[in-house]
């Protein structure tokens, strides 16, 4: 599945419907959601609302499902936060680290990929 959008918090919910319906049933799903409702969430906040995505979700090796989100910005990297108890904001990534298996960023000379990999149907 790719989908093409601009990066606006209307979208995301469409877009976890649509990997909902793509993944059916299948044990992934809520964490396919999660990764690409996190993803797309960091486009908005980091590099700006209205930003030109790209959202592939595709099964990868050994039956795990593979999350890509990519944008025209190279600079603005994901990090992984520790939030205190009361911070609003800085759990996202920590999230998706929580739920992968694994994640990272592919950088380019116009954009970025942002990706993780979970756990498939066993």
């Amino acid at each position: 599945m790719t989908v093409r959008l601009l990066a606006v918090p209307k979208e995301v919910p469409l877009l976890r419907q649509a990997v909902r319906a793509h993944l059916g049933t299948a044990a992934a799903s809520c964490e396919v959601e999660l990764c690409v409702s996190e993803l797309v969430g960091n486009v908005i906040r980091h590099v700006g609302e209205g930003t030109p995505v790209v959202v592939h979700v595709a099964r990868a090796g050994d039956g795990r499902m593979r999350v890509e989100v990519t944008d025209p910005d190279p600079r603005a990297l994901p990090v992984l936060l520790r939030a205190a108890v009361d911070d609003e904001n800085g759990r996202g990534i920590a999230l998706l680290d929580a739920v992968a298996l694994r994640w990272g960023v592919r950088q380019g000379t116009v954009g970025k990929t942002v990706w993780c990999e979970v756990a498939g149907a066993g």
